[in-house]
């Protein structure tokens, strides 16, 4: 009969280990508003934590995220600034040819195809060295105006209980789940051990 509850400490043992990871997952969470049970405090790490994880968030967004050079870079690039010339050289096209004739005919009778194609060709490279000048000035001024990291600060400080609880499941819930398996394993393992040991010293 002894041989049979044997049997059953390692099924109670991983329960006790699934169960034991998951209060400590919820506990991440809850309780949400602080409780005082026998004069001790409690409150979960997440809600009690919030304005210090809202501050590092927004640090490391600003920081390494998203910064203004990475940015600016981005924008500046020749690459990039060669995606957007064909559309510039149709608008400067379009100017020329259509725009212009319509107010100030006079001027666009005596331009020809030839004149036309010299001057969006000096249009467009004048722009095209004018734009990397512009975008770091705009960049520089969205700089001063835009502060990444008090944005990002105070939205996650603004967040509800609920919605952080929300965002950190959608991201990590495989990891919780694990954590619980894991919990469950490793309480399975500690019930054989200690069946191994029980019969040994029987």
């Amino acid at each position: 009969m002894m041989n049979y509850w044997l049997l059953l400490i390692p099924v109670i043992s991983a329960f006790i280990g699934w169960v034991t990871n998951w209060v400590a997952i919820k506990m991440l969470f809850h309780p949400k508003q602080p409780v005082k049970v026998l004069g001790i405090t409690f409150q979960g790490i997440f809600p009690k934590r919030q304005d210090q994880f809202a501050v590092k968030l927004g640090k490391l967004v600003s920081e390494q995220l998203l910064s203004f050079n990475d940015i600016e870079s981005k924008l500046t690039n020749p690459a990039n600034l060669q995606k957007m010339m064909p559309m510039v050289e149709q608008k400067i096209d379009d100017f020329l040819r259509i725009k212009l004739a319509d107010t100030m005919p006079m001027i666009s009778m005596f331009i020809g195809d030839k004149t036309i194609e010299k001057l969006k060709t000096a249009i467009t490279n004048e722009l095209e060295s004018l734009f990397p000048a512009l975008i770091k000035n705009y960049t520089s001024s969205l700089r001063q105006e835009l502060d990444l990291e008090q944005i990002v600060t105070e939205k996650v400080k603004n967040f509800s209980s609920d919605q952080l609880e929300d965002i950190l499941y959608q991201v990590m819930a495989r990891e919780f789940k694990f954590v619980e398996i894991i919990g469950g394993v490793l309480g399975f393992l500690i019930g054989l051990v200690q069946v191994a040991i029980t019969l040994l010293t029987a």
